[in-house]
């Protein structure tokens, strides 16, 4: 008679303790989108300042991810944890409290810091304390990172409509409670640990296919990033309509990334998937930028955008793990620093471009970007020729992609 396997949704404290902390942190990506136009005008900031709260944040969570496996690796799990807890409260604070976009701006990096640390700890640390195996684990981390994206633009939304500084308030008061719950239940003494060097994730990007697929992601996060941190200001509405659209890109982003891209990915080779989705990709942010002066068009580009997102982030980053034989820790953080320096510069160019031009020529911008990301896996792809082998341990991949795909 066979034992039945045990619920997902039975989970000692600790686990609970970290998922609940990982919806707050993966809130943080969206959290300032609804709120981006109140800052400017309270702060009396120019679009291309405001947009540079992202480039802050994103500049610095990538480039922190070269370092945080080396930290963690050698002060444990736990303490990284706490460590990236407490920077986020901390600078999350300082946000609210800030007189001047410059300031914020540069609070934004130590968030940054922060998230990176946290982000880069959190699945390994569910994985090795959920039961029921790491199934049962990457469960939890997928509806965490699912929730988190998709309620991060909705609760900035809500608070925006009180004031800019009402999201950063919140975001102190949840990650007290994640800090405090996972101080209090979060074993630590008889961890593990494995160092690091330093070096590793330096020494992963002279891998050919891995780099390849590190400078095809910082174009496609251009693309990724201007939909989400430009499309407030063409779009007009208040904080709650920011929110509730991009709720919206959230949730289609969570779908077809936790559900589409495998379903995708046991029928097409990843290459494959690739060639398809970013030149849909690039002909909906084209479709967006003939179309901005319409918001309902708009939305609509937005919501598909989140669609194809969605799919983009599980398949790159599966194709990452499987790119080299190096750790998936060290290859992700590798892949991750690269492709967020897309993300840090695609704002403010997007915000200087309308400045300079109009309102779509940011789209068009953006499309552009994405479709030097498909011809970079083009040119590059007899080095990629084996990340469509079907090998690898299935559950290692996943965890290794959720933890890409969060970072």
């Amino acid at each position: 008679m066979n034992t039945p396997a045990p619920s997902v949704w039975k989970q000692p404290a600790q686990v609970w303790a970290v998922a609940f902390a990982c919806v707050v942190a993966f809130m943080g990506i969206g959290l300032v989108d609804p709120i981006l136009p109140a800052i400017a005008e309270s702060l009396e900031a120019t679009p291309v300042q405001t947009e540079l709260l992202f480039t802050s944040y994103l500049a610095v969570t990538g480039l922190a991810m070269l370092v945080t496996s080396w930290i963690s690796s050698r002060i444990g799990a736990k303490k990284t944890l706490l460590i990236g807890l407490a920077l986020i409260v901390v600078f999350a604070l300082f946000c609210a409290l800030s007189g001047s976009v410059d300031a914020v701006i540069g609070f934004r990096a130590g968030w940054g810091l922060g998230n990176a640390l946290f982000i880069s700890t959190a699945l390994a640390t569910i994985v090795g304390a959920a039961s029921g195996g790491s199934g049962a684990a990457i469960v939890l981390y997928e509806a965490a990172l699912g929730l988190g994206i998709a309620i991060g633009p909705l609760l900035g939304g809500l608070l925006g409509e009180q004031s800019w500084r009402a999201p950063f308030f919140g975001v102190v008061v949840l990650m007290a409670i994640a800090f405090v719950a996972i101080l209090l239940l979060l074993k630590g003494a008889d961890e593990k640990r494995t160092p690091v060097p330093f070096s590793a994730p330096f020494k992963a990007l002279g891998r050919p296919a891995l780099a390849t697929l590190a400078i095809a992601a910082l174009f496609y996060n251009i693309g990724f990033f201007v939909l989400l941190a430009f499309s407030p200001f063409p779009l007009g509405f208040g904080a709650m309509g920011i929110g509730f659209t991009f709720f919206g890109w959230g949730v289609a982003l969570a779908v077809t990334s936790v559900w589409v891209a495998p379903i995708l990915m046991r029928r097409m080779k990843r290459t494959h998937i690739i060639f398809v989705v970013l030149p849909l990709l690039a002909i909906d942010l084209i479709a967006a930028g003939l179309l901005v002066e319409s918001a309902t068009a708009l939305v609509v580009c937005i919501i598909i955008g989140g669609l194809l997102l969605g799919v983009m982030n599980t398949v790159l980053t599966e194709a990452v793990m499987e790119a080299t034989d190096l750790p998936r820790s060290v290859a992700s953080s590798a892949y991750s620093a690269v492709r967020f320096l897309g993300g840090a510069m695609a704002p403010p160019i997007a915000a200087a471009l309308w400045h300079g031009f109009n309102a779509t020529v940011p789209y068009l911008f953006a499309a552009a970007a994405v479709l030097i990301a498909a011809l970079t896996v083009l040119i590059g792809r007899k080095a990629l020729a084996h990340i469509d082998d079907e090998s690898g341990d299935a559950g290692e991949e996943v965890e290794a992609i959720l933890l890409g795909d969060a970072a």
